[in-house]
């Protein structure tokens, strides 16, 4: 009712007063304080985001010690041979070792025996390590208790690389435009040297370099093919133009077969792409020419170090 000074809570009853309460001091200062920007997904703890990147690299770092090759957390395991097949490999090909490791007190095994004859044989220096030293020189790859060094790969510049064919034998250059994977580096120097190619070209960015893996699967075809390593592929097409090279990209989208080319006599530079994008728009525009190779239906590509050697293989049978 209107006016009923007796209903609960009409009236506010003053006797009964909140205590007072004594302060901190400052002392909860720092739980006001901001605690800065909040980290991103993946660098929380118990966050889903920073569980999967920890899979995905135990998964990575699964897969290179099951290759046997050194990962790329450090420059200097891309220049160790790991494994026992590996090294004897790397040896038997000639690659420019620094530097043979073994571990102490190994096992006898003929491959590791083979090794050390080979390296003696060379004149490389063998060098005793316990395991955990051994593991920390390869980068935690499993190396059987033996690993190869070797030399820091060398790079010519393009001008170099340019004016390495003669008269009787135009240069043969073969430009690399994407390629990361080095066993495929590896793969088409074997294949220049097979078929006497001049030299390769590769970006000093995006790209697979000559490390020892590249060595091993090249079989030693670095020592016979000089690399060259260049800023900006396009600026180093227009040079190779400039200097009489014919400029030819392979392309699965181009009309005409390499084998229909009219290389003639002159010096050409063989453009490849990666497998997954093919050449950059650029470096296609820069191309005298587009050519594909014919293939049949049922496959889509070919690897590019397959495609590489097709290639080559077309220049020589046409000079020939």
């Amino acid at each position: 009712m209107a006016g009923n000074s007796r209903r609960q809570g009409a009236m506010k009853d003053k006797s009964k007063k909140k205590p007072r309460t004594v302060g901190s001091g400052g002392n909860r200062r720092q739980k006001l304080e901001g605690k800065g920007p909040t980290p991103k997904a993946e660098e929380r703890t118990s966050h889903v985001a920073k569980q999967r990147k920890e899979a995905a690299e135990r998964v990575a770092a699964k897969e290179a010690k099951r290759s046997g090759a050194p990962r790329r957390s450090g420059k200097g395991a891309e220049n160790v041979v790991a494994g026992r097949n590996q090294v004897l490999e790397a040896l038997n090909a000639g690659v420019p070792a620094v530097s043979l490791h073994v571990q102490r007190n190994i096992d006898s095994d003929p491959r590791i025996r083979d090794a050390m004859a080979r390296a003696l044989e060379r004149g490389i220096t063998i060098k005793e390590h316990g395991r955990d030293d051994l593991s920390d020189l390869v980068d935690g790859v499993v190396h059987q208790g033996i690993a190869l060094t070797i030399e820091p790969y060398q790079y010519l510049d393009l001008v170099d690389v340019l004016g390495l064919g003669t008269d009787r034998r135009p240069a043969l250059l073969v430009i690399l435009d994407g390629v990361t994977d080095t066993r495929n580096l590896g793969a088409i120097a074997r294949s220049a040297a097979a078929f006497g190619a001049t030299g390769l070209v590769i970006p000093s960015r995006r790209s697979a370099t000559v490390t020892a893996a590249a060595w091993r699967t090249s079989a030693g075809a670095f020592a016979h093919v000089p690399v060259a390593m260049v800023p900006n592929l396009s600026n180093a097409i227009e040079q190779a133009k400039q200097a009489g090279f014919m400029v030819v990209g392979l392309a699965g989208e181009a009309d005409s077969d390499i084998t229909a080319a009219n290389l003639g006599n002159e010096p050409v530079a063989i453009v490849v792409g990666s497998e997954g994008k093919g050449l950059g728009r650029l470096v296609a525009e820069n191309c005298d020419i587009l050519a594909s190779i014919a293939i049949s239906d049922a496959m889509e590509s070919l690897n590019v170090s397959v495609a590489a050697a097709i290639a080559m293989h077309s220049v020589v049978t046409a000079r020939t």
